[in-house]
């Protein structure tokens, strides 16, 4: 079996564990655990320079492979085209894109770096696997250190249609890196149509026909064991208590622009305002841990946010009932599971997301035989994935408020209907399917 290279812009810390590993690192448990494999990309460390080999750490079949980011070279590449120009266009958000050629360049020398550092510990037979838009270059400089392995690429968000993509100076240059990559992924049929469309507008038609979606999935039987022990457990049984018998609405997301927040906070209550009969019986939980906190953006962002949480509380809670409770610190894995599997209703709104396994997450963690409702927005990903979802569009505060009504009234039995086909597609498609259907491709088999 081919020894798979799994490349991404950070690497878990090998101490880390499925209650606090990040998705990604979740997710891609399923592709190396039967197979040799190397992890390679950011330490998560600065220093004065950028390492030029890596540092190694074995464990089992998988070895880390981490690099050091200099000072400079995270500011440029990380804070800056990364996060500060790529994230927003690719999410749709123009507006937001801060575009720097220094940064740009800053980018591309630490793509340089990855690839000089990783050539070397390649072997021929080797299956190379990049992930999402830190490493959209990658692929290109492998090919200029001579490497001629099987180079696969997946995006993990969304892609635009290309007359937005195309506003972002040097664009065509990110199109046309793809072509290096023999297999490239996607979350989405539209987001598949949308790079085809920009890889031919680039001159890049035989790329276009390597692009497919391969939609990720979890593991959704691991999940639902996770929420039934979960649901016995300590902390959800004083979460239970404190709720007082009210319904429980959840949502789980990382604080970021594109996930909507401000417009799901207006319309939880617009819900209030609206459904005079849900005062008092209901209890909305959002748990947004804090990320890029030293961003303007997402300061300008937390500020909202508090604002909203004090305007619904001042205007709607009683001594005995607080209708928005609003956490911003990370909150583990089997204690989300157990809160999925008490909440009513999942609210999943983002904005624009490549798939948002929360949404997949939250159908896992229900009870079969008494299941909560799914209100999600249909720019996530996931939506063409969860038919049974109460599908709004996000930016309408009326229009959730009015699923949520929906959601919250709804029977046992429309509940079950909706919940089934949901949960049978999430077992059917998850994280491994995922892993083994792109493998596959990578390998030549499709």
């Amino acid at each position: 079996m081919n020894r798979l290279i799994i490349v991404a812009n950070r690497v878990p810390n090998p101490r880390e564990r499925g209650a606090t590993a990040g998705g990604l690192a979740v997710a891609l448990r399923e592709a190396i655990a039967h197979r040799q494999a190397l992890w390679f990309g950011w330490s998560g460390q600065t220093a004065e320079a950028t390492a030029a080999a890596p540092a190694e750490t074995r464990q089992g079949r998988l070895t880390y492979a981490t690099l050091d980011l200099g000072e400079e070279d995270y500011r440029r590449y990380y804070r800056g085209f990364a996060n500060a120009t790529l994230w927003p266009t690719l999410h749709y958000r123009l507006g937001l894109a801060q575009f720097s050629r220094e940064d740009y360049i800053g980018y591309r020398k630490v793509n340089a770096a990855f690839a000089a550092a990783l050539a070397p510990l390649l072997r021929p037979s080797d299956l190379v696997w990049a992930h999402d838009f830190h490493l959209f270059p990658l692929g290109s400089e492998l090919r200029r250190q001579g490497c001629r392995q099987r180079l696969g690429f997946f995006l993990h968000v969304p892609f635009p249609p290309y007359g937005l993509f195309s506003a972002l100076p040097r664009s065509g240059e990110l199109i046309t890196d793809l072509a290096a990559y023999d297999v490239i992924g996607v979350q989405t049929e539209d987001d598949a149509a949308n790079l085809r469309a920009a890889l031919i507008a680039e001159n890049q038609p035989e790329a276009a026909t390597r692009v497919a979606a391969y939609p990720i999935g979890i593991n959704a039987e691991g999940f639902t064991a996770l929420a039934e022990r979960a649901i016995l457990g300590q902390e959800t049984a004083r979460f239970r208590q404190s709720l007082v018998g009210r319904a429980l609405v959840i949502g789980v997301d990382r604080l970021d622009y594109t996930k909507g927040l401000p417009q799901r906070f207006c319309g939880y209550g617009q819900l209030l305002a609206r459904f005079r009969q849900h005062l008092s019986r209901v209890t909305y939980l959002q748990v947004a841990p804090v990320s890029r906190g030293d961003v303007a953006e997402y300061r300008s962002l937390r500020k909202e946010l508090d604002e909203w949480v004090g305007r619904i509380n001042g205007q709607q809670a009683e001594p005995d009932w607080v209708p928005l409770r609003y956490m911003t610190r990370a909150v583990s894995r089997p204690t989300l599971a157990g809160f999925m599997r008490l909440a009513r209703v999942g609210l999943v709104t983002p904005l624009r997301d490549g798939m948002n396994l929360v949404a997949k997450e939250y159908v896992a963690a229900q009870d079969p035989e008494d299941p909560g409702a799914l209100v999600l927005s249909r720019f996530a990903g996931a939506a063409p994935q969860l038919p049974g979802a109460l599908l709004v569009n996000p930016l309408d505060p009326d229009e959730i408020a009015e699923a949520l009504d929906q959601a919250l009234t709804m029977p046992r039995e429309e509940r079950l209907a909706r919940w089934r086909p949901m949960a049978e597609e999430g077992r059917a498609s998850g994280a491994r399917a995922w892993c083994l259907s792109f493998i596959a491709a990578l390998e030549g088999g499709g």
